[in-house]
């Protein structure tokens, strides 16, 4: 008894000690005043908000401002004296009401009473007022600028709608799996093993970077050589033969040397695992209704809403466009399933009828032949070669030479995902090293034939954005030869 008195008044006292605490962590968000003017209306509002913009004139001034929950701006109406210290990147709490607007652009402002400065900026030097320093000013910054500022680039209103695509979509994906049963698991992003065994592997030691001869090195540490992950699934595998279906979506590392717009040194991958799974076409199908249900959900979200209408340098596709490719790919026609020879066969004719590769198809299919296999819609390309394939993939009931596999192609970004069935036998697991004992026994003590798929998280959104580059949907991205540090 004397215990729970104590935290009550505890909780007051801290509660009474932060003036207006409650008041001002639940204001409302500038999204809701927006889409809920009418609600609104002749209310008393608190905003927490960054200011956008100021124009200031003799008798009046008008603030843009926002709080990144929308690409939108709140206007704010301000006396002089109010606005006399205000610049842009000031983030500031406006009392007022919220009346209907004798302007144009928005239907109502907020008529301000009380401005307070919470979080100073110095965009325009106090004692000068002659050279604006905030790096973002109110006009088109290139995506090769911004990317030097990856630190101040997210405030931008187009930017941060991509920070809220990503949340939104990672917010559906929790749904979708809930809704069929899978469990959502945590993996290690330290590992002794390169799962695709490319070889393009970060390696982890505590080795100072100036002195790499220096005793005491990462692998002492670890008494084995450790690397970044790429890839959750191996340990999947293993999180499956316990829960049944599991499903993670956790950061990768590739130190691969590519500079194209579709590849990052650091990115997301979505990946899954199910038991019991026999046949590709199940995999196959789980992807087709994951990508359809994100999309179904988008399409009707505010964010995608803001999406189709917002307009900016990052993205080369109109708001046409945009929607030609949901529509591409939440038609309920399914999508076409091609083996690699048959997609080989059509690279050749299109090859015989003019079409010109740099590669020849017939050794591997890379991004120019996916480019014209899927410019028309998604194609799942099946059954490659086993040599082109890692280890542990199955083999295709086609033939011992191919394995049970796919890439799943979407126009424009080219490879999206890849599944495969995975070799549940464990005298078939030619190609496991020593150091994947503990994965062998995995099989060793009980084993059934399953299957799973990895997703590459920021090409989905790079599709679903329009944006070109890979770099323009990660916060902070990390790519070969990058030198500016955040």
């Amino acid at each position: 008894m004397f215990t729970r008195c104590m935290c009550r008044w505890q909780a007051k006292s801290i509660t009474s000690a932060v003036p207006n605490a409650g008041k001002n962590y639940h204001a409302p968000s500038i999204a809701k005043v927006l889409s809920s003017s009418e609600a609104f209306e002749n209310a008393d509002l608190n905003l927490n908000c960054f200011i956008r913009s100021v124009r200031k004139q003799k008798r009046v001034a008008f603030a843009a401002v926002g709080d990144g929950s929308t690409i939108q701006s709140l206007q704010a109406i301000l006396t002089p004296e109010q606005a006399k210290n205000l610049c842009i990147g000031q983030g500031v709490r406006l009392s007022g009401a919220w009346i209907p607007s004798q302007g144009h652009g928005q239907s109502h402002e907020l008529q301000v009473k009380q401005v307070t400065v919470v979080g100073d900026s110095n965009a325009e030097p106090a004692l000068t007022r002659s050279k604006k320093t905030y790096p973002l000013q109110k006009k088109t910054h290139s995506v090769e600028y911004l990317r030097t500022m990856p630190e101040m680039r997210a405030r931008l209103p187009l930017n941060a709608l991509i920070l809220r695509l990503r949340s939104f979509i990672r917010a559906r994906l929790t749904q979708f799996f809930e809704e069929r049963d899978f469990f959502e698991t945590h993996t290690p992003l330290i590992t002794t093993s390169d799962c695709e065994g490319a070889g393009d592997v970060f390696v982890v030691s505590t080795r100072p970077p100036t002195n790499p001869s220096t005793t005491g090195s990462g692998s002492e540490f670890f008494q084995t050589q450790t690397y970044l992950s790429v890839s959750s699934q191996l340990h999947l595998e293993a999180l499956a033969q316990s829960l049944g279906k599991v499903w993670t979506l956790s950061p990768a590392f590739r130190a691969e040397r590519s500079m194209t717009p579709r590849h990052l040194s650091e990115f997301y991958m979505l990946e899954a695992e199910a038991l019991f799974v026999e046949d590709l076409e199940s995999i196959m199908r789980l992807v087709e209704e994951l990508v359809r249900s994100l999309v179904s959900s988008l399409e009707v979200s505010p964010i995608g809403k803001e999406l189709l209408t917002a307009d900016f340098v990052q993205r080369d596709s109109s708001r046409e466009a945009l929607q030609r490719r949901w529509d591409m790919v939440s038609s309920e026609i399914a999508w076409p399933r091609i083996t690699f020879a048959e997609a080989v066969s059509r690279l050749e004719q299109a090859k015989a009828k003019g079409v010109a590769f740099e590669f020849d198809p017939a050794r591997g299919i890379q991004a120019e032949h996916e480019k014209y296999i899927a410019k028309k819609g998604p194609v799942f390309i099946t059954d490659y070669p086993r040599h082109m394939k890692p280890f542990y993939m199955m083999a295709s009931q086609r033939g011992e030479e191919n394995a049970a596999c796919f890439d799943l192609i979407f126009p424009d970004v080219c490879e999206v995902a890849g599944g495969s069935l995975r070799e549940h036998r464990n005298e078939k697991l030619e190609g496991a090293g020593k150091e994947l004992e503990w994965y062998r026994n995995v099989r060793r003590w009980g084993s059934v034939p399953h299957g799973g798929f990895g997703l590459g998280f920021e090409r989905l959104l790079a599709y679903l954005s329009g944006v070109p580059n890979l770099r323009e949907v990660v916060a902070f991205p990390r790519w070969a030869g990058m030198s500016r540090s955040s």
